[in-house]
C-alpha cells in the first residue's frame, strides 16, 4: 500500500530485516519523518507490515524510489543485485539521487558501473545497528563530492559509530566488525557454558557472562584503556585470572580469533572478485 508521493527525501530498496532497522533507527532519530520516506519491497505482505508499522509510503516499483527520492538506501541481498541493477539503469532522474550501498561483497567499480554517473558510498554496518550500538565504516565512490560524505556519516551516525575507510579496507572490516558480532557471540555463550560446567544454574551464568562482557567493552571505551592494560591490572601473581588466561594462550583463543577475521576478510574479498566478474546483462 502506498499514499499519495509527497516530497521524498530517503527511498530505500529492500525491506528485509537490515533494511527495517535501518528504518526504524533513522524515523526514531528524528533525520526523517515517516511522510519523506519510500520503500521498494516485491512482497505485498512485507509492504502491508511496513506501512502499518512507520507509516511511509511504500511501491513494488524500484524505478519509482529512484526518481522519487534524494538518498536512496539500496538494503538487498547481493544474490539479487544483478535483477536490481536494471532498474537502475532504466530509472530517469534530472539529479541523481545519493546512493548508499550496505551490499555485502559488491565493490564501488561495480555499483558505479551500474550507476552511470551517480554519487555512491558503500557502506559495512553490523548487526548491532538495529539497536544503535553498530559500527559502519563508508568508502566514498568517484563521483561522491563532502557534502555526500557528511550525508552518508549523519545517515550511519543514528546506527551507532561511524568511520570513513578506503574502499581496499571493507574487507578487512567486514571480517572484523562485520562478522564480529558472531565472534563475540561465541565468545559469551562459551563463557556461559563454562559457568554451567563449574558449577552455576544456567541463568545466572547467561547473565554473568553477558554484563561481564559488556561491561569490559564499555570500560576500555570510556577509559581508553589499551585492553592488554587492563587484563593486566586484573591478573594478580598467582591468581585466578593469570591461571586461566594461560589456559587461554595454550588452546589458542588469541590465535583461533585472529585467524577467524582474517578468514572472513578473505572470504569478502573472494565475494567481491565473484560480483565483479558478473556484469549485469
Amino acid at each position: 500500500m502506498r499514499a499519495a508521493v509527497l516530497s521524498v527525501r530517503l527511498g530505500i530498496i529492500g525491506g528485509g530485516v537490515m533494511g527495517e532497522a535501518l528504518l526504524s533507527r533513522l524515523l526514531g532519530q528524528g533525520l526523517y519523518a515517516a511522510e519523506e520516506v519510500m520503500l521498494s519491497e516485491p512482497s505485498p505482505e512485507r509492504r502491508q507490515v511496513l506501512f502499518e508499522q512507520y507509516s511511509i509510503q511504500t511501491t513494488d516499483s524500484n524505478v519509482e524510489v529512484l526518481e522519487a527520492s534524494k538518498v536512496v538506501l539500496l538494503a538487498i541481498k547481493p544474490q539479487v543485485f544483478e535483477i536490481v541493477a536494471k532498474d537502475f539503469q532504466g530509472a530517469r532522474c534530472e539529479t541523481p539521487p545519493l546512493v548508499l550501498s550496505i551490499l555485502a561483497g559488491v565493490p564501488l567499480s561495480k555499483l558505479e558501473s551500474v550507476m552511470s554517473g551517480w554519487p555512491v558510498v558503500r557502506a559495512m554496518p553490523n548487526t548491532p545497528a538495529t539497536i544503535g550500538g553498530g559500527m559502519t565504516a563508508i568508502a566514498l565512490g568517484t563521483r561522491t563530492m563532502a557534502e555526500h560524505g557528511e550525508l552518508a556519516e549523519n545517515i550511519f551516525a543514528a546506527m551507532g559509530q561511524v568511520v570513513k575507510v578506503p574502499e581496499g579496507m571493507l574487507d578487512a572490516v567486514t571480517g572484523l566488525s562485520g562478522s564480529g558480532p558472531g565472534y563475540v557471540a561465541i565468545v559469551v555463550e562459551a563463557l556461559a557454558d563454562g559457568g554451567v560446567a563449574a558449577g552455576l544454574p544456567r541463568g545466572i551464568a547467561n547473565q554473568l557472562a553477558l554484563q561481564t562482557v559488556l561491561g569490559t567493552a564499555e570500560l576500555i571505551q570510556k577509559t581508553g584503556m589499551h585492553p592488554a592494560e587492563l587484563k593486566d591490572r586484573v591478573t594478580s601473581p598467582g591468581g585466578t585470572t593469570i591461571a586461566g588466561i594461560a589456559c587461554l594462550e595454550e588452546l589458542g583463543l588469541r590465535s583461533a580469533l585472529i585467524e577467524a577475521v582474517r578468514t572472513a576478510s578473505s572470504r569478502s574479498r573472494e565475494l567481491g572478485r565473484s560480483a565483479n566478474e558478473k556484469p549485469p546483462s
